[in-house]
C-alpha cells in the first residue's frame, strides 16, 4: 500500500537516534521507538494521511494490522488513530475481533487504554446488545489487557455508565494482585464518581478493594 510506505519512508527520515532509548526507557523497553515525538509524529502522519486519504478510508482495518506488525511503537500509535476516525459510528460486528487482536498485541498501557476508551467503548456503544457478551469474555479472560480494558470501556459514558456492569466488574477483580487491574477499577470509579458520587462512595466502602484501587476511586471525593 502506498500510504505505509510513504509513511514509514518519511518516519525513517525523521526518526532522531538520541530519543529513541529515553522513549524506549519510558515504556520499559518493551517496543523499539524510532525516536519521533508525539507532536511531530502527529504532523508527519496527517499530511501523509491527508495524501492518501482514499486509500486509508477504504482500507483502514488492513493498514491497521500492516502497521501494528511493524516493531516500531509509532506505527502502532497510528494504526489506533487511523481506526479511532475511520471506523466511528461505522463498526460492523466483527470489528470486536480486530479489536481483541490489537489489545493482546504489543500490550502495554499506552496502546490498551486508548483502544479501551476510544473503540472498544465505541464499537460497544453502537452495538448495546454486544456488551454483556463482550466483558463476559474479556473480563474471563486470562489476559490481563482484556481485563483492564472490561473495566475501563466505560470511560467518559458519563451519565449513560451502566454501574451495575461496572460495579460488578470491579469487584470480580477486586482482589487481583496486578497492578495494572488495581490502577484501572480506581480509574474508572474515580471517572464515574463524577457524575454518580454516591453510589461510588458506597461501592467503595462495601466492597474489599485494595488499598491503591480504594484510593483512586476517592481521590477526587
Amino acid at each position: 500500500m502506498s500510504f505505509i510506505a510513504e509513511l514509514e519512508k518519511v518516519f525513517r527520515e525523521n526518526a532522531v537516534a538520541e530519543l529513541a532509548a529515553p522513549m524506549e526507557a519510558y515504556m520499559k523497553n518493551n517496543f523499539s521507538f524510532l525516536g519521533i515525538k508525539t507532536t511531530p509524529r502527529r504532523i508527519l502522519f496527517k499530511e501523509i494521511w491527508r495524501l492518501h486519504k482514499g486509500e486509508v478510508k477504504q482500507n483502514a482495518r488492513e493498514i491497521a494490522l500492516e502497521l501494528y506488525q511493524k516493531k516500531e511503537r509509532e506505527f502502532h500509535y497510528c494504526a489506533i488513530e487511523i481506526l479511532i476516525k475511520e471506523l466511528k459510528n461505522k463498526y460492523q460486528k466483527d470489528d470486536i475481533q480486530l479489536l481483541e487482536k490489537l489489545i493482546i498485541t504489543h500490550s502495554w498501557w499506552d496502546s490498551v487504554d486508548t483502544i479501551a476508551k476510544y473503540l472498544l467503548g465505541n464499537y460497544l456503544a453502537q452495538f448495546p446488545d454486544e456488551v454483556q457478551n463482550v466483558v463476559h469474555k474479556f473480563s474471563n479472560s486470562d489476559n490481563m489487557w482484556l481485563n483492564r480494558s472490561a473495566i475501563l470501556f466505560q470511560l467518559d459514558y458519563k451519565a449513560k455508565t451502566d454501574a451495575e456492569l461496572l460495579f460488578s466488574v470491579c469487584e470480580k477483580h477486586a482482589a487481583s494482585k496486578e497492578f495494572f487491574i488495581q490502577k484501572a477499577i480506581g480509574w474508572a470509579l474515580r471517572d464515574y464518581s463524577r457524575f454518580n458520587p454516591k453510589d461510588v462512595t458506597e461501592f467503595v466502602g462495601k466492597t474489599n478493594l485494595k488499598p491503591l484501587s480504594q484510593r483512586e476511586a476517592l481521590r477526587n471525593l
